[in-house]
């Protein structure tokens, strides 16, 4: 071998020596912040995912009725809701029954029990909704009403909080608290990424390592190439899962959105203060002409109608059924004609708004058993995942020692450029991870200086 070659293929692995003890010392952290949040996700998502089965075993008896004859009009049937809920309640929206076994489900927002001046209009909580704020979930809540639309009977009511998908995501997304928790479960999924992309570097075969689990091993190397094994099998679900929950957090959902806005690919928005043409000696349509006119122009997707607020005002209608994205529409119907004055489908939405249409509901498993199967092998791999890394850390620490995996010197600056790049990257979409790294930033920089000054 040529002997000046030995010095750089030398300093070659030095640098590799140093960026593998960099990566591997940033997956350790990742894994520590990130891995008792990231278990409770796993586990409640598994539970999330069967919300379908367990809500029709729950709720069959009000989400479906047995046909019998011709439906009584829709506005029969809100008439009947209506005297299930207090006469101060304001009606929301409502779902007509799409298939011939549906109920029609009417919204209403109930009175604050502890506020007198409750307001009666029907459209206070939709010029409210925008809002969202803690003040506007405290005057008001929402509740459900189930109606047969061949009878008009009853069939139950329940608030909006309480049906189980409702529960479950609560618990997936802020672990059955407020929204003021849920920061917790998006710190986790930042931490989630970091894991997953330095755990990809770290697994990556180099020279003549495969990568695969060999036969024969046993102890913590078993346990190792099980752990990346499958962490890097996962990766590409993981990176959706990942981001898909991302775009509805709250603060790195913001960062999404902005650059969504920016670069021109929110999804189409009506006009603003569209009105309807007042029409003499014509009337104002009803609840079933409206609903009647938006099938007329919808695809054959169940429809969520939304009433104007006032004589001039306009029907908003969209899809209710998320499992059918390449059905989505939205429209603003006319009071008087029902001529659509904005209408937008599948084929009018951006690519980002199509990739999160579709990416959100098969995060949440809604497009059938196959998508169920594959998020449940999913989350028994990360769970697996998780474990695995803490029996690797508890077999390779030493007793009395916290197991902090050594970092080489020079180590931060074996960096690549590119990993520079995707860290700021990832600090400006995820501002918890940017957070909790300056704060790492200073436990790693005293730990510098107490190991500097023992030596």
């Amino acid at each position: 071998m040529n002997k000046t070659a030995m010095p750089a293929q030398h300093e070659l692995a030095s640098l590799a020596a140093r960026r593998k003890s960099l990566f591997w010392r940033i997956h350790f952290w990742a894994a520590l912040i990130a891995s008792p949040f990231a278990l409770l996700a796993a586990l409640t998502g598994i539970l999330y995912i069967f919300t379908p089965q367990i809500e029709q075993f729950l709720y069959a008896d009000l989400d479906h009725v047995q046909p019998v004859g011709e439906m009584r009009t829709l506005d029969a049937a809100i008439s009947a809701a209506r005297l299930a809920v207090p006469a101060e309640s304001s009606l929301r929206s409502v779902v007509p029954a799409f298939a011939p076994s549906d109920s029609v489900r009417v919204f209403f927002m109930l009175p604050d029990p502890h506020n007198a001046h409750t307001s009666t209009d029907e459209h206070a909580a939709h010029r409210a909704a925008p809002a969202k704020t803690a003040a506007a979930n405290r005057s008001a809540r929402t509740a459900v009403v189930y109606v047969n639309p061949y009878t008009t009977t009853v069939l139950g009511m329940h608030a909006g909080n309480e049906r189980f998908g409702a529960w479950s995501k609560k618990l997936h997304s802020a672990l059955l608290q407020g929204d003021s928790w849920r920061w917790l479960i998006e710190l986790a999924a930042s931490w989630l990424m970091v894991m997953l992309l330095t755990g990809v570097y770290l697994w990556w075969p180099r020279n003549s390592e495969k990568g695969l689990p060999q036969r024969g091993a046993s102890g913590r190397k078993a346990w190792a190439q099980w752990h990346g094994f499958i962490g890097v099998a996962l990766s590409v679900m993981s990176f959706v899962i990942l981001t898909t929950g991302l775009t509805w957090s709250k603060y790195a959902g913001d960062q999404i959105r902005l650059a969504r806005d920016s670069i021109g690919q929110a999804s189409p928005q009506a006009p603003r203060n569209l009105t309807s043409t007042a029409m003499d000696g014509i009337a104002p349509m009803t609840w079933q002409a409206a609903a009647d006119a938006a099938r007329r122009q919808a695809p054959a997707v169940a429809l969520q109608l939304v009433a104007p607020r006032d004589s001039l005002g306009t029907w908003r209608v969209n899809s209710y059924d998320p499992a059918q994205p390449k059905k989505r529409v939205d429209m603003m119907l006319d009071a008087y004609s029902g001529n659509a004055l904005f209408y937008s489908n599948w084929n009018n939405q951006t690519t980002f708004s199509k990739a999160t249409g579709i990416g959100i509901p098969f995060h949440r498993g809604e497009f059938g058993w196959w998508n169920q199967l594959l998020l449940l092998l999913f989350g028994l791999g990360i769970v697996f995942s998780l474990l695995s890394g803490w029996v690797m850390f508890f077999k390779r620490r030493k007793t009395g020692a916290f197991g902090l995996p050594k970092l080489l010197p020079g180590a931060w600056k074996a960096m690549p450029v590119g990993g520079w790049i995707c860290t700021a990257c990832l600090f400006v979409a995820m501002p918890l991870l940017a957070i909790s790294s300056a704060m790492l930033a200073t436990i790693e920089i005293f730990l510098h200086y107490r190991q500097r000054k023992t030596f």
